[in-house]
């Protein structure tokens, strides 16, 4: 347990800190790594080291570490109103101030933001919008949400249940009744010898047509998605998926929810993952990269009639009984305001899209030969690099052997940090990132593919 008088960081952390995410037992045993400053792309240890920050933190600080102008604009508005609530009617005005710009940014028209402080939370409250709206419309059996099985929304108990991993579930006794889960859109791994992208995602909506048609649509009341599919693995939609599972999703007059909780500000080389696809999201969730993850705060966005559905009830009620302490805190809406202010003005989107992005795409695709590699998928800045036992039958490795934590510890030692999700091996880097430290990345990335390539052979 390391000493528990406290006389190192590592040693404090081991004894006092519950790590998130983490394997209890092995962490006693290994212990942790502790991040001491940041600085742009590049995080250091408590030894000085420095390693590229391959993953934002949790594919969060879009602006890198350090940006002086959000240090600036937290401690300002720390002192100028270090707290206030939106309860009973009242209101920041920082915080009426990002409502107005996250409306006037939204990939499609939308009527009032809620403030939340975190991807779960703003999850979560969707799902409880989701039930208020349907009774507001009296379709009392109208409840059910779908999702998709290796998404990821979240990890409080509604959240977790939308999320579609097996690990978030067990032991948790989760999902709760009412969420379902549909097919997961990854064509390498699930697409039927033969079957075009086209085809895939036809079968996909048609197998979502009938859990809705099985279900009753008069029972199933909203989709949620990502864009993009982050923590299941990065996974980018097949050619023509949303076209067609919106198409249905009207059909049987089911809420769209789009995730972008990952995907927002820029990740995928539009402001929105909504624009990347052509979503025509009912609500949205959005968050770390909101205020580049220097303050928590998330927001959910509903469109008027889903606004006009809840005006109806709090009506009847009296009151709109839902919302948290810290919804738009007022330094952190400061924060975000200013962080959005900074992707427009230096055109962070545009750096995606002509510089970062196929710098690093093209650079991780150059792996694709590789004798372990299966798979690399990616759009914008974020990708993934899939790691399997034989190319050809796509055999993955025994999950005990752990092959993509191994290449992660690799890599860390190279000083970089990247992050395994089972076996595909995750980037999400800092949207800051220059053309030399996107190099950088890759070069310490093909080190680690080296080392455990020769760890495997030596299995």
């Amino acid at each position: 347990m390391g000493d528990q008088q406290g006389n190192s960081t590592a040693s404090r952390d081991i004894a006092h800190y519950l790590h998130p995410y983490t394997n209890l037992k092995t962490h006693q045993e290994e212990g942790p790594l502790v991040i001491t400053r940041g600085e742009g792309v590049h995080v250091f240890d408590e030894d000085g080291k420095a390693y590229l920050e391959g993953m934002s933190g949790l594919w969060c600080t879009a602006l890198g570490f350090g940006e002086k102008r959000l240090i600036e604009t937290a401690t300002k508005a720390m002192e100028k109103l270090s707290f206030y609530h939106g309860f009973g009617g009242r209101v920041s005005d920082v915080s009426v101030d990002l409502a107005e710009k996250l409306i006037s940014i939204a990939p499609v028209p939308m009527s009032k933001i809620f403030f939340a402080n975190s991807g779960s939370e703003a999850n979560d409250t969707v799902v409880k919008l989701v039930t208020y709206y349907n009774n507001a419309k009296g379709r009392r059996l109208k409840k059910k949400i779908i999702s998709r099985e290796k998404a990821y929304h979240g990890v409080t108990v509604a959240s977790a249940s939308l999320t579609g991993l097996p690990n978030n579930h067990r032991d948790f006794d989760l999902p709760i009744a009412g969420i379902l889960h549909t097919d997961c859109p990854h064509y390498y791994r699930n697409a039927l010898p033969g079957e075009s992208e086209e085809e895939f995602a036809t079968r996909l909506a048609d197998n979502l047509d009938r859990l809705i048609r099985e279900e009753g649509p008069d029972t199933v009341a909203a989709f949620i998605a990502e864009p993009v599919m982050g923590a299941g693995g990065v996974i980018t939609p097949p050619a023509t998926y949303f076209e067609k599972i919106q198409k249905v999703l009207k059909t049987h007059d089911v809420l769209f929810i789009a995730d972008e909780v990952i995907c927002g500000f820029g990740r995928t080389g539009n402001l929105w993952g909504s624009q990347t696809y052509d979503l025509k999201p009912d609500m949205l969730t959005t968050a770390k990269a909101l205020s580049s993850a220097y303050v928590p705060i998330s927001a959910v966005m509903i469109n008027e009639d889903v606004f006009q559905a809840l005006v109806t009830e709090s009506e009847k009620i009296g009151i709109f009984g839902h919302g948290f302490t810290y919804s738009g805190h007022p330094v952190a809406c400061a924060v975000a305001l200013e962080a959005i202010n900074i992707y427009q003005e230096r055109n962070i989107v545009d750096h995606i899209q002509t510089v970062a992005g196929p710098l690093m795409q093209n650079g991780l695709k150059s792996f694709a030969d590789h004798p372990f590699v299966g798979e690399v998928r990616g759009v914008g800045l974020v990708a993934a690099v899939e790691i399997v036992k034989d190319k050809q039958s796509k055999a993955a490795f025994d999950p005990k052997l752990g092959v993509g934590p191994k290449l992660v510890k690799f890599a860390q030692e190279e000083g970089l940090i990247i992050r395994a999700l089972g076996d595909s091996v995750a980037f999400s880097p800092p949207l800051v990132i220059n053309q030399a430290q996107v190099e950088e990345m890759l070069e310490k990335f093909s080190r680690a593919l080296d080392q455990t390539t020769e760890w495997i052979r030596e299995l």
